[in-house]
């Protein structure tokens, strides 16, 4: 494994343990969230060029375009969440209590 994998392996690795452990806040788990998808979206795009394929070479920018979309979609639910339940800590989120 090269350093350069070692050091996305790790990225993705620490961002998804702050999305286990550190869950107080929606927000903190959206940051964790898009620390994924850059590390996956930069693994990809490494893959890619390594590869030397044009088959590989949209898989990046559509890996990309739904991140981006996730991004609006937590930050909409952020948004809405704030406004119903006045914080973003997910300990007051329950779907038993609609």
């Amino acid at each position: 494994m090269t350093p350069l994998h070692f050091t996305f392996s790790t990225a993705f690795l620490l961002a998804l343990a702050g999305l286990a452990f550190h869950r107080t806040h929606l927000l903190s788990a959206l940051l964790c969230l898009e620390g994924m998808m850059l590390s996956l979206f930069l693994g990809l795009s490494l893959w890619s060029l390594e590869l030397s394929s044009v088959n590989f070479s949209t898989a990046p920018l559509i890996l990309l375009a739904f991140s981006a979309c996730e991004a609006s979609a937590g930050l909409s639910l952020l948004v809405a969440t704030a406004r119903t339940h006045g914080s973003d800590h997910l300990k007051n989120l329950n779907l038993l209590q609609c």
